[in-house]
């Protein structure tokens, strides 16, 4: 048999000495880090330095294996190098795979591949991974195993039986399930293995790849074409305590500005002159409907030049304008994407080159690619020097009034064939290449633009990037990118919004009606009623696509339009909550069933509902033509938010669903906030509050404070406990920093309204 390796200890870190050594780091109790040095410099863009806590462990020799024991994780490491994690009452998490990986026999041979590659097709599975790589991590697969995560990975909730691909990848043809990759690369799983959760987080920037169990139903591998194997062993008693530690190693979404939650509108050509911009918030004021923000495409900006302005098309003061719609309410964001127009006239690359800002070729050269400028440099965004030199340029946009800042193209995307491998980046002050620095570059630029947005305004920044890598969500809102007005993306946006709140990104939305392709009256009603709780609510489509302002279908669109709207602004004291409850423990606003309800085995699949916070179930209609649906209600008592129908859980109901109707239940016994009829969020008055009961009693935590910036930090923010009994309310300020707090609480219950009023001594009584 075969002898168990020496080992010695630094700390909380083991370095076992097998041929390959192996280390094992206890960062927290419920997470373990696994790393096999193969000589790749560098250190994690996901992982913050500073997230190891002091924990007890042990380590014991049991003959034919060690055990590594901390509160909530045992590893046992044998003398062939393999690692099984438990969790603390002995369910196997994760384990090594003993056997030899098996290619997927497709039937097919070389003469039938080249006749269908000579008609245009490939015999090859789509999304199958085909770069074996560098380096592999191979685990067994359970036959009652769950798989989520992974970003926004196309598909449904449940990622068994596919592969993906970690490349960020600008795909504006329409996707489809069975897409490989997209925008993001978010190497983190959560798994449900017999009903025990875990996590299995992957830092490798390098191009990698998962198949979970397409190639076989044995195992489920990780490969990567580079890089360190190095991945973290995550547990916790339930799915919600997996995603807690996750976010506490990589980040979380920070508390933003509370108008960040209001209504958004774009359109790609909507830039091009002020006039446009006006007509389009015009509209939205002739027409009742909320707005908070209008969005600014490439148009802006002088033949495409980032950190400039075509003045001319703005009356040559956009400064003005800009303040002008800010005090109607609405704040302007404009996008910026990497590319720098090679122009020796025009100072962003004047600059550039003067510092040597710019990637290289590996000739020394400054490399040159072609996006929307024409022909572009690219900043080097992995030196701290350029992301410092970025930051400032967001000067130009901050000073003139512009609230946020949209990041696209930022995988990066090129015109003119994809960025070689060997071109020239940095990886901090080391040398590196495109290969290592791809995945991350969006990361780093959004790091940079959230720096130089903090510093300008001293406000919490309000950054949207389309290209990410685990632990962007510290910096930065997502959307999925470019989808298209088809039923199909519709349906997928449920399962992305769901698995990237679950990889960390609390933050998220889709372009509502789609961005490529013309959408129909009956589409966009539907995406704006099923998109209505996503966290970040855009309307955003393409140049020459179909409008889709909520009014260019006329009735009855736009009064559906205008109900869910104007509901979605009452519940934007809710969304904060969640958010502020974010802050602290990860956990999405946006969540799939199974984060709720991990031992309903209905909900481990389930792929059109979803829940807001805790206590609120969504089920949108997603088909055409659909006016019924079936809706699955997990355990409990449930409510219509309609028509305050109860409903038993653990079970399936018909439900009425017209077009004007988006079937909405909430948990017996929830108290709600409920927030002012306003069409912007600054409108909202300080001096009240209202809450509503669903069922005969209930408690509620509900958060405070001035919505913009950094001063909560610091304990300026207000904390109220609502209780209701049955009949009885009462409330109490249970953290008082933030000075205005409410004159006036009132208390919907299902037969009566109590309303309450701040007094002199700091309590509040029945008025």
């Amino acid at each position: 048999m075969p002898k168990l390796p020496n080992y010695t200890t630094n700390g909380q870190t083991i370095t076992f000495a097998y041929e390959q050594p192996l280390q094992i780091s206890i960062v927290t109790p419920a997470i373990l880090r696994v790393f096999s040095d193969h000589g790749e410099p560098g250190s994690s863009y996901a992982v913050t330095s500073d997230n190891r806590q002091k924990t007890d462990f042990t380590i014991v020799d049991q003959g034919d294996h060690y055990e590594l024991q901390t509160a909530q994780l045992v590893l046992h490491l044998d003398a062939e190098r393999y690692v099984d994690a438990y969790d603390a009452h002995g369910h196997v998490l994760v384990s090594d795979y003993r056997g030899k990986r098996t290619p997927l026999d497709r039937g097919t041979d070389k003469a039938h591949e080249d006749l269908a590659a000579a008609e245009g097709h490939t015999l090859a599975g789509d999304g199958e991974p085909t770069n074996q790589g560098y380096y592999e991590v191979v685990k067994a697969l359970a036959p009652a195993e769950h798989f989520y995560g992974l970003g926004d990975k196309t598909g449904y909730l449940d990622k068994r039986g596919y592969a993906y691909k970690n490349w960020n990848n600008d795909h504006p043809a329409p996707q489809t399930e069975v897409l490989p990759n997209l925008y993001k690369s978010i190497p983190v799983l959560l798994g449900l293995k017999n009903g025990h959760p875990y996590g299995l987080f992957f830092d490798d920037p390098y191009e990698s790849q998962f198949d979970l169990g397409k190639e076989s139903d044995q195992y489920y591998y990780y490969s990567a074409v580079a890089g360190n194997p190095d991945y973290y062993i995550i547990g916790g008693d339930t799915l919600k305590n997996v995603v807690t530690n996750y976010t506490d190693l990589t980040g979380r979404t920070p508390l933003p500005q509370k108008w960040l939650l209001g209504y958004q509108q774009s359109r790609w050509g909507y830039s091009t002159s002020q006039d446009k911009v006006q007509a389009i918030v015009d509209g939205f004021k002739q027409h009742d409907l909320p707005l908070d923000a209008v969005h600014l495409d490439i148009d802006y900006m002088d033949g495409y030049r980032v950190f400039t302005w075509n003045t001319a098309s703005y009356h040559n003061d956009p400064r003005r304008f800009v303040k002008e719609l800010k005090q109607d309410g609405v704040k302007v964001v404009a996008i910026i994407d990497p590319g720098v127009k090679q122009d020796p006239a025009y100072q962003v690359y004047k600059e550039g080159i003067q510092h040597n800002y710019f990637a290289k070729n590996p000739d020394g050269d400054v490399y040159i690619n072609e996006v929307w400028p024409g022909k572009s440099a690219f900043p080097d965004f992995g030196r701290q020097a350029v992301r410092q030199w970025w930051a400032n340029k967001t000067a130009f946009l901050t000073d003139l009034g512009v609230a946020g800042i949209w990041n696209d193209m930022n995988e990066p995307a090129s015109f003119k064939g994809a960025i070689p491998g060997n071109v020239a980046f940095s990886d901090g002050e080391q040398p590196s290449t495109h290969q290592k620095m791809h995945n991350v570059y969006a990361h780093n630029m959004a790091q940079a633009t959230f720096m130089g947005i903090k510093a300008h305004t001293g406000k919490r920044p309000y950054v949207i990037t389309r290209a990410a890598y685990a632990g962007t969500q510290k910096y930065a809102t997502v959307w999925t990118g470019d989808n298209h007005s088809m039923w199909p993306h519709l349906q997928m946006m449920i399962p992305q919004l769901c698995n990237l709140g679950l990889s960390g990104f609390s933050f998220t939305g889709t372009d509502i009606g789609g961005f490529g392709s013309d959408t129909t009256p009956e589409l966009l009603t539907r995406w704006i009623e099923a998109a209505i709780f996503s966290p970040l609510l855009r309307n955003h489509a393409a140049l020459g696509t179909r409008s889709q302002e909520p009014w260019v279908f006329g009735e009855p669109t736009l009064s559906i339009y205008r109900k869910y709207l104007k509901l979605r602004y009452r519940f934007i004291p809710y969304l904060y909550d969640l958010f502020a409850n974010e802050a602290k423990t990860g956990l999405p606003v946006m969540r799939p069933l199974v984060l709720n309800y991990e031992n309903d085995p209905r909900v481990q699949d389930l792929n059109d509902e979803f829940m807001v916070g805790d206590d609120l179930l969504v089920a949108p209609i997603v088909q055409p033509s659909q006016t019924k649906r079936l809706v699955y209600l997990p355990a409990g008592t449930w409510i219509d938010f309609w028509n305050h129908t109860e409903y038993a859980g653990q079970q399936d109901i018909v439900v009425n669903a017209p077009l004007d109707k988006l079937p909405m239940f909430v948990k017996q016994n929830t108290l709600l906030p409920w927030g002012p009829a306003v069409n912007h969020v600054d409108e909202a008055p300080l001096a009240s509050m209202t809450f509503k009961l669903f069922g005969d009693h209930g408690s509620y935590q509900h958060y405070q404070d001035n919505g913009t910036d950094f001063k909560y930090q610091d304990g300026e923010w207000n904390n109220y406990l609502i209780t209701v009994n049955h009949g009885d309310v009462a409330i109490k300020v249970t953290h008082y920093g933030y000075e205005p707090v409410y004159q006036q609480i009132t208390v919907e219950l299902i037969d009566k309204v109590v309303t309450f009023t701040h007094t002199a001594d700091g309590c509040y009584s029945k008025k």
